[in-house]
């Protein structure tokens, strides 16, 4: 049995842009950008051909193509990828008990008791590359190391194809110098708030005074200084045991901006009942309805409702989220809307006390069926005949079981 716990990440990638190219061998060795299906989208991953030209994730196409004015557009088709990735998973799985996936395209892996049955951690990973390589023609980059974070780090660090692995002994010389954007769970404005500490580095973030950091930070505060130390003690926590989904929504870019109220209900009624179906398959109601706005210039804000009983049908979410829009005063066209119930209850399967109650449960049903059967809004509200909001995307949420599956196309 190893010393420390032995982490493995496993980052696909270029995922959906290498799902294409092993789709498709016109794309393979060409640049690829995977876009969704609205008139209005942006890049969601390019390959690496593309990447060479400068092309990144969240460029919109116009300035993609500025970049790299050979680059080849293709829609995505979230299906492939969910199905690929759960078959990388299952991979994953033959080798540990132990697998977390974080996202679509990338997974820990505690492979601290598999060492007596396949040895070395490089030897899993060997036999885990050579198998997606066959089986799916896609490379990915693994990080091993003592614990989740440096093992994400650790994966960044060669790519494509990489390994990079950090041991125990070489934690404290990785982490000396190395800028603290770089590790998972900094984000830009901890960053911001860091360097006005003047703190810059890993290495400076650990000698920091942890009582100044849990003033500024509150618990969190302590946790950033063990992050600057390289010291991450969460376990890697395989689906079936990890926490409950605390939120259900759906968000989507719209084709054009809009200003029209009538316009705006009739996509926050789609995104209802989107959010409605998805809770009522997986039996939860929410207590609090959250309505998200993002104008042309990308500032975004959100407002939450709170009700007196939980709920999951769609016309109680809708409205709402119309009465959360109206006691707002719009300054610009919106780019954006999303809509999500939280404060989750999981609840029993039965109809509901009151006739009226169990009609609006019963027609619910009715629909959700159809619409399981013959696709998503094969059956709908007369308003949202023939519109459309917005194709759905995966979340980095996405799981490959349960409520954060969302079913995309």
């Amino acid at each position: 049995m190893a010393e420390h716990r032995i982490i493995l990440h496993i980052d696909m990638n270029a995922f959906f842009a290498s799902v294409e190219q092993q789709s498709n061998p016109a794309l393979q060795g060409k640049p690829v950008a995977v876009i969704g299906a609205a008139k209005r989208t942006i890049i969601t991953t390019c390959s690496y051909e593309a990447r060479a030209f400068g092309v990144r994730t969240g460029m919109n196409s116009w300035e993609a193509r500025q970049k790299c004015p050979e680059l080849i557009f293709v829609v995505g088709n979230n299906k492939k990828y969910s199905y690929t990735s759960k078959q990388i998973i299952g991979i994953m799985r033959e080798y540990t008990p132990l697998v977390e996936v974080f996202s679509i395209d990338e997974a820990f892996l505690d492979v601290t008791g598999s060492l007596s049955l396949f040895g070395s951690p490089e030897a899993i990973v060997g036999m885990i590359k050579e198998r997606i390589r066959d089986r799916f023609g896609l490379t990915c980059s693994v990080g091993i190391a003592p614990n989740k974070l440096l093992a994400k780090l650790a994966s960044d660090m060669q790519k494509p194809d990489g390994l990079t692995v950090i041991a125990p002994g070489q934690v404290a010389r990785v982490m000396e110098r190395l800028p603290i954007q770089q590790l998972c769970g900094i984000g830009a404005k901890t960053h911001q708030q860091l360097a006005a500490f003047g703190i810059r580095t890993c290495g400076e973030l650990g000698r920091f005074p942890v009582d100044i950091l849990r003033k500024k930070f509150g618990v969190t505060g302590e946790r950033l200084h063990y992050m600057g130390l390289g010291v991450d003690d969460a376990p890697v926590v395989p689906d079936e045991e990890a926490e409950e989904v605390k939120s259900v929504g759906h968000s989507t870019t719209l084709d054009t901006d809009l200003c029209q109220r009538s316009e705006i209900l009739a996509v926050l009624l789609q995104l209802s009942e989107m959010v409605g179906r998805r809770a009522r398959k997986y039996r939860v109601t929410g207590k609090t309805v959250t309505l998200t706005v993002r104008y042309p210039d990308f500032t975004t804000f959100s407002r939450q409702l709170s009700r007196s009983a939980p709920t999951n049908n769609s016309d109680e979410i809708y409205r709402d989220a119309v009465q959360i829009l109206d006691q707002l005063e719009l300054a610009q066209p919106v780019r954006l809307l999303g809509v999500r119930i939280t404060n989750l209850s999981h609840q029993a399967e039965q109809l509901p006390l009151f006739e009226s109650e169990r009609k609006k449960a019963l027609v619910a049903s009715a629909m959700d069926h159809v619409n399981n059967k013959f696709g998503d809004f094969s059956v709908t509200f007369g308003t949202l005949v023939g519109k459309e909001c917005g194709a759905k995307v995966i979340s980095p949420a996405w799981k490959p079981e349960g409520v954060r599956n969302v079913d995309a196309e």
